[in-house]
């Protein structure tokens, strides 16, 4: 016996003819990005206390997680992730796909969709690859980071924030460094909670895309939200509740001008840079250059929950694939 759209009665599909991908931050309401961080948090609870019922939120799921690019905290969250929910897991490495040999993206994600319930991506490339796989009806593609974008980074982020702080309106941070596909996210983010305040300091040149900055500034205008960008480190916010800085050197990507790094230097989260926030906590998306973007006693400091933070990554993980392939809890 089969089902309309030609999958077994009972295979477990969960889908009711709309995927729910996420490719992009933009593709949530504010009140779906809610619940995700508010998920995660409850998931970290859970997952402390060795709930039982978790493993059984994806079992019959099957969970593809496809990198073309090097990864550590995100492949291991989804990865673990699955695993920890009761899902089947296969991982696709960058030379394991017929991608290679000329199949197109659109053909892969229709063969696919017939196997797997979720497939998670991350490339080096544009959204629109993703979106290319996500041209099917029956598998969740989950954007694990592009070059544009890293949505579940900033899930993670939310998460950790609201962990601390108890709540996320209200929230005032200071992001320093690179507009890099972190920056992208947390900007998209952050802004659709009341009262929030994002002030971002970028070298000249490297600062949020266009596009991101009017979209967020959109959705600061209808939350009551604040994002600021200046190219420069005068006339810093007189106070903060969470400093944030990533690598400099993007994973995946370089950068055409050779004196980049007399740009960025100014940019150096320090421990001078702290002590005017005393009481704010650090953020940092890992991997770290220690002396480059921060000093070794920032990141390794007491206020610092940059490792609080990749270890929220596997709860925000699971959240995300919870939405994507878990059926009617969403």
């Amino acid at each position: 016996m089969t089902s309309t759209d030609g999958v077994p009665a009972g295979a477990g599909r969960h889908h009711s003819g709309t995927a729910r991908h996420l490719l992009t931050l933009a593709d949530l309401t504010a009140a779906d990005l809610d619940r995700l961080v508010e998920r995660g948090c409850a998931i970290a609870a859970e997952v402390r206390a060795g709930d039982p019922a978790l493993a059984g939120i994806l079992r019959g799921r099957v969970a593809g997680v496809y990198f073309t690019r090097t990864s550590t905290r995100t492949r291991t969250a989804f990865s673990s992730a699955a695993l920890r929910l009761g899902a089947g897991l296969i991982a696709y490495g960058p030379g394991d796909l017929q991608l290679n040999t000329g199949e197109t993206i659109e053909d892969t994600g229709r063969v696919l969709s017939g196997m797997l319930d979720v497939l998670v991506v991350r490339t080096a490339g544009p959204v629109a690859e993703m979106a290319a796989l996500a041209a099917q009806r029956r598998m969740a593609v989950v954007n694990a980071m592009s070059a544009e974008e890293h949505p579940t980074q900033a899930l993670a982020d939310l998460t950790t924030l609201r962990a601390r702080f108890g709540a996320l309106p209200g929230l005032r941070v200071l992001y320093v460094g690179e507009g890099n596909n972190t920056a992208t996210a947390l900007s998209l983010a952050l802004t659709r909670y009341p009262g929030t305040e994002l002030h971002l300091r970028t070298p000249p040149g490297y600062g949020l895309p266009p596009a991101t900055a009017l979209k967020a500034k959109e959705y600061g205008a209808a939350s009551g939200a604040l994002l600021v960008e200046r190219h420069d480190m005068a006339q810093l916010p007189q106070r903060v509740d969470a400093v944030y800085t990533t690598r400099w050197q993007t994973t995946g990507t370089t950068k055409p001008d050779p004196d980049w790094r007399a740009a960025f230097a100014p940019f150096q989260v320090n421990e001078t840079l702290m002590d005017r926030y005393p009481d704010a906590l650090f953020l940092h998306d890992l991997p770290a250059h220690r002396g480059e973007e921060v000093t070794a006693g920032v990141l390794d400091g007491p206020r610092s929950v940059a490792f609080e933070q990749a270890e929220n990554k596997l709860y925000s993980a699971m959240a995300v694939l919870e939405r994507a392939a878990g059926g009617d809890r969403w």
